[in-house]
């Protein structure tokens, strides 16, 4: 755990702390501390520094904890964990694990972020990520196959996390394809998933969700799309980051050591049932190209299934753009 996070973890129960008291805790001398308030301050973090009380957050918050996320995970997991790292700040967690796959990194290295500066989405779209409220998490993978093999590989994923969040008490959670967790028709997280790899030979895999938990009003006027956050859905039964965390990687590790074996096919039931836009009357965007056509799920290898022209045709991920006609 670096200065930055230590702090915040002292911090984290919303009370004043002396700088004095927060460098003899921390065995830091009080010039560290004033360092690590201004560079989490910098980072987006709410921090008030009052002259003769000390230092206090505008909120109390949960910082990420290996631990606690640690006790979330079953003894199969646990021996499919390599590593898990905990960062304040970074550009994302994908890009941070794209980094160390191609270093030769080991499969089953988990990041998250406190926050991200550069969040993203799908097609380069921008993710909003402040610190301290969300979950900005990442799985590095890796397969003796090519990416061949990861068809429908985001939508599966999509079916574990809104498993967890049905789990968790959010009965309203669907999903929407390719890769997004909608909560009555506002975007509540997405997946995205970034490989590398030659056909024929082997690749590797970073999986990244992100997930609004307690999402600050303060700047979300940038969000671009009706959204929501689990607090405003699930109020003080909200689940802590650190749990959520925890039985994201308990369900999401066997997932990604299985899928060469299995695909798509042991997920596709439970896709279909959390499909929100099935049997609707859809429009997609092709480039500049327009399709107008009923939604009928998704086929074997996650490739949409639109009925248009008096014929089904199949349409690939990282090709369009889904919207509910009108």
């Amino acid at each position: 755990m670096d200065t930055q996070q230590r702090v915040l973890a002292c911090l984290a129960d919303g009370q004043f702390h002396s700088g004095e008291a927060l460098a003899g805790r921390l065995g830091l001398s009080r010039a560290a501390i004033w360092k690590a308030t201004r560079a989490l301050a910098a980072a987006g973090v709410e921090i008030h520094a009052v002259r003769g009380r000390g230092y206090r957050l505008a909120g109390s918050l949960e910082p990420l904890d290996e631990a606690s996320i640690r006790v979330e995970l079953g003894p199969h997991s646990m021996a499919l964990l390599d590593r898990l790292e905990i960062l304040t700040e970074t550009d994302s967690t994908n890009a941070h694990l794209m980094a160390r796959a191609l270093d030769g990194s080991r499969p089953g290295w988990v990041c998250l972020a406190e926050s991200q500066r550069g969040g993203r989405g799908r097609q380069g779209r921008r993710w909003h990520s402040p610190p301290g409220r969300n979950i900005y998490l990442s799985v590095l993978w890796r397969y003796a196959a090519g990416p061949e093999a990861l068809a429908g590989l985001s939508l599966a994923v999509g079916v574990v996390a809104a498993t967890v969040l049905r789990e968790a008490g959010l009965a309203e959670v669907g999903l929407k394809w390719p890769n997004d967790l909608l909560c009555r028709g506002r975007k509540l997280g997405g997946v995205l998933l970034e490989s590398s790899g030659e056909s024929g030979g082997s690749c590797f895999v970073v999986v990244g969700i992100g997930l609004n938990v307690a999402m600050p009003r303060v700047g979300a006027d940038a969000i671009d799309q009706p959204w929501c956050d689990l607090a405003g859905e699930l109020g003080t039964a909200t689940p802590s980051r650190n749990r959520l965390a925890g039985r994201l990687l308990d369900r999401l590790l066997p997932l990604l050591a299985d899928y060469p074996g299995l695909g798509l096919e042991p997920w596709l039931e439970q896709w279909h049932a959390l499909d929100v836009l099935a049997g609707n009357q859809v429009r997609l965007l092709l480039g500049q190209r327009e399709v107008l056509g009923r939604h009928c799920g998704v086929d074997r290898d996650g490739a949409l299934l639109i009925e248009h022209g008096g014929s089904v045709q199949r349409y690939h991920a990282g090709e369009v753009s889904l919207r509910e006609a009108g």
